[in-house]
């Protein structure tokens, strides 16, 4: 996972120099999303795909989740009346098929691989917030992410959380 993180946020800094997303931002999102691909029981395989994949609620406007009618047939969610994201990083399928990236270059993309999802995230934020070193481009490529303001901190503190020095001694 953490190359994944760490490889994203360089090959964006390659490919949108202005962008400024930092591997913990993605992993923030990574931690608050799907705890890393774990969600549920679900692993990273050594190819990077998690199994069992991982798929979202019913996006049916009940329980405080946005109303989002089905938009691929389930294709992608295996729902054919509402969206659900998927994936380690959570999209919803509209959101992937225009945004999806070929993270690990195996001519495809897989929103339940993690190079894919993980690079995926980032040009994501990267066109919504433009640059994420300011404090303005951060909030507004995580509110594109998710528009909750508790899942904005929580991305923070988990990206925070990351960067800080270990207090154990270990």
């Amino acid at each position: 996972m953490l190359a994944a993180y760490g490889g994203a946020s360089l090959r964006v800094s390659v490919d949108r120099p202005g962008c400024g997303i930092g591997w913990n931002t993605l992993a923030g999102i990574g931690t608050v999303e799907s705890l890393h691909g774990s969600y549920n029981g679900a692993t990273v395989g050594s190819a990077g795909t998690v199994t069992p994949p991982i798929t979202g609620v019913p996006l049916n406007g009940s329980d405080g989740v946005m109303a989002i009618p089905d938009t691929d047939e389930g294709a992608l969610d295996g729902d054919a009346e509402w969206d659900r994201a998927v994936g380690p990083m959570q999209f919803i399928p509209t959101t992937w098929l225009r945004y999806a990236q070929d993270g690990n270059a195996d001519g495809e993309t897989d929103p339940h691989q993690i190079d894919d999802a993980v690079l995926t995230a980032a040009t994501y934020l990267c066109v919504r917030g433009e640059d994420l070193a300011t404090d303005d481009g951060w909030n507004a490529a995580i509110a594109a992410y998710n528009r909750s303001l508790p899942y904005a901190r929580d991305v923070a503190d988990h990206a925070a959380a990351l960067t800080q020095p270990s207090t154990t001694g270990a």
